[in-house]
């Protein structure tokens, strides 16, 4: 476990740390391992269910939105797990406060989030299978090339994946891991 956390260090500190002008995504609440912080609450879990701050310098030229995803690829799914879609953040937005992901709450920043594979919107934290390894969760910001994607909450990850995908100016991401 120690030699995974020296290698997420390695992998932080080159994804977050690319020097000036380059685009980054970092986080005041991740590190190499989350924590019961953000933990899914059901679905076997126990944990707080809290969406991490994130934020994110230096977007390329031409942003007009962004988009924040989470996706687990070590889900013993065959198709990955998505634990959080958010998009048609503005482009004056550079972060996203912890538990942002909670539907329950008013936020004053304008964005969409839409269904995650736990069957409904906002964060879904990890849920790893107990006693598997531990699980990557890939936290990505996308600059996009459009203000608003024509979606909303109801859009599924993979048709939202899509339309990310499709309009990407430039991506920063960074991964945590976590097991059960």
């Amino acid at each position: 476990m120690r030699l995974l956390s020296l290698m997420t260090s390695i992998f932080l500190a080159g994804t977050t740390s690319l020097g000036a002008g380059e685009f980054t995504l970092q986080s005041n609440d991740l590190a190499g391992q989350l924590t019961k912080t953000q933990e899914f609450s059901g679905f076997g879990c126990n944990g707080q269910n809290i969406s991490p701050e994130l934020h994110w310098k230096d977007a390329p030229k031409g942003t007009k939105s962004f988009a924040v995803t989470v996706y687990d690829p070590d889900a013993p799914t065959g198709s990955g797990w998505w634990h959080w879609v958010v998009f048609n953040i503005p482009s004056s937005v550079t972060s996203l406060p912890a538990d942002f992901g909670n539907m329950a709450k008013s936020h004053t920043i304008s964005a969409l989030q839409s269904m995650t594979d736990y069957g409904k919107a906002g964060f879904g934290g990890a849920c790893p299978p107990k006693g598997d390894k531990p699980h990557r969760y890939m936290f990505t910001v996308h600059a996009l090339n459009i203000e608003h994607l024509d979606l909303d909450d109801k859009a599924s990850p993979a048709l939202a994946g899509y339309m990310i995908n499709a309009h990407s100016l430039g991506k920063a991401a960074m991964v945590s891991y976590y097991g059960r």
